[in-house]
C-alpha cells in the first residue's frame, strides 16, 4: 500500500483562509504563480511529520494574517499503519495540537504513521553555510527512519541547558554535573549511533539504485576534535572538557557539535566545492535515497514535498526525476510557476492551480 495525504482541509493558516484539496496517491503537481500560496500549501502538509515543519516557524506565525484567529489543518491519511483522520489546531499562537483518529497525541506519535521527507529552496547553500543547517538536515534524515530520534534530541538538549547553566555559573563542584552528563552520555550515544545507521542506510540505497543523479558519499565530523560515540567515551570526555567548556561557557563537545561532510562520490571533490547544479543535483539524489531507504523500512514510500524543485532542471533532468518518483509510487506534493514544469508527468500527476484573490489564496483542481 502506498502511503498518500488523500484529503487536506486548512483554515485561517497563511494565506489560505480555507481550502479543501481531495487527491489520490498519483504525484501532485502545483501550479501558480509567486507568492500565491503554493510553498504554504505544502507547508501544511509538512506539519504530518514530528517538528515545526519546512520552514521551522512557530504556530503563531502560521496563522493568517492580519486576524490570527488561530488555525486548523486536517487530513485523512492512507498508508502500511492503516487509515488515519489526522488534526492539527494552534490557537492564541500557542503551539499545535495534535489529534490522530479523534484522540490526543504527540508530535512523535505522527512519525509513526507517517513518513515525510523535503527539498526546498533554503537547502540549496546547505553545502556552503554553516554546519547546523547540514546538522538539521542529516536529522531530519534520521527521523524519517527512527521516530524516537526526537524525543532522544530533546531530552540531550535540555540536559545539555541545565549543564551550559551550570558552567556560566563557575560551578566546580563535579557532583552537580556527574547526573547531567549521564543523561548527555546516554542520550548522545543514541542520537549518533541513529545517525550513522541512518547514513549507511542511505549509502546501501545509493549503491542498489540505477539513477541519473550523482551519488553522494557522506561521513559525520566533528567540529572539534574527534566525536565520542560509545556511551562511556561521551561521558569521559564531557567530564574531562569542563574547564574548558567553563572559560567557553558551553559545552564543546558531543553530537551537538557533528556536521555533516559530503563528497560527490564520481568526482571525488567535496560537495562545498561542487557547482551550484551539482550541489542541487546531489541534494535530490539524497532525496531520492532517502525515499528509497524508507520505502523498503517503512513498506511505502514516504509522501515527498519538493518545492520549486523543477525550476533549475532542464527538461531531461526534470523526466528523470519525476520516472524516479513515478517508480518509487510516491505521493509527491511539487510546486511551481506554470504547468509546463510538469509537462513530462502528463497525466501521471494531478494538477492544482493555486491563484491569489485579494490576499486570499484558492486552489483549484484542473485537468
Amino acid at each position: 500500500m502506498s502511503l498518500a495525504l488523500t484529503r487536506l482541509t486548512l483554515s485561517h493558516f497563511r494565506s489560505h483562509r480555507r481550502a479543501e484539496v481531495s487527491v489520490d496517491a498519483r504525484p501532485i503537481a502545483i501550479f501558480g504563480p509567486n507568492g500565491a500560496g503554493k510553498t504554504n500549501l505544502i507547508e501544511a502538509v509538512s506539519l504530518f511529520s514530528p517538528g515545526r515543519g519546512l520552514r521551522r516557524a512557530s504556530a503563531a506565525d502560521m496563522a493568517r494574517r492580519p486576524q490570527s484567529l488561530g488555525w486548523k489543518i486536517t487530513g485523512h491519511l492512507t498508508g502500511p499503519e492503516g487509515q488515519h483522520e489526522i488534526a492539527f489546531t494552534s490557537e492564541g499562537g500557542a503551539a499545535r495540537s495534535v489529534t490522530i483518529n479523534d484522540k490526543s497525541a504527540s508530535q512523535i506519535a505522527l512519525g509513526r504513521v507517517a513518513r515525510t521527507v523535503w527539498l526546498i529552496p533554503a537547502m540549496d547553500r546547505l553545502w556552503i553555510e554553516g554546519a547546523e543547517g547540514r546538522r538539521r538536515f542529516l536529522d531530519r534524515m534520521t527521523l524519517s527512519f527512527f521516530p524516537d530520534h526526537a524525543q532522544a534530541s530533546l531530552d540531550y538538549e535540555k540536559a545539555m541547558r541545565e549543564r551550559n547553566r551550570l558552567l556560566k555559573d563557575d560551578v566546580r563542584d563535579p557532583h552537580w554535573y556527574l547526573a547531567l552528563e549521564k543523561q548527555m552520555a546516554r542520550t548522545g550515544a543514541l542520537l549518533t549511533a541513529n545517525r550513522q545507521e541512518a547514513l549507511d542506510r542511505l549509502k546501501a540505497a545509493q549503491a542498489e539504485a540505477e539513477t541519473a543523479f550523482p551519488a553522494a558519499d557522506l561521513e559525520m565530523v566533528q567540529s572539534e576534535g574527534s566525536l565520542p560515540a560509545a556511551e562511556a567515551d561521551l561521558r569521559e570526555a564531557l567530564a574531562e572538557s569542563r574547564f574548558r567548556d567553563m572559560a567557553a561557557g558551553r559545552t564543546l563537545v558531543g553530537p551537538h557539535r557533528t556536521d555533516l561532510y559530503g563528497v560527490f562520490a564520481a568526482k571525488g571533490v567535496p560537495a562545498a566545492e561542487c557547482s551550484t547544479g551539482e550541489q542541487k543535483a546531489l541534494l535530490i539524489s539524497l532525496i531520492l535515497s532517502n525515499a528509497r531507504a524508507l520505502a523498503q523500512d517503512f513498506g511505502a514510500s514516504p509522501i515527498l514535498l519538493l518545492d520549486e524543485v523543477a525550476a533549475h532542471l532542464d527538461a531531461t533532468r526534470r523526466a528523470a526525476l519525476y520516472g524516479e518518483i513515478t517508480a518509487l509510487g510516491a505521493q509527491a506534493w511539487m510546486t511551481g510557476t506554470g504547468p509546463e514544469l510538469f509537462a513530462e508527468l502528463g497525466s501521471q500527476a494531478q494538477y492544482l492551480e493555486v491563484t491569489e484573490d485579494a490576499g486570499e489564496s484558492r486552489v483549484h483542481i484542473r485537468d
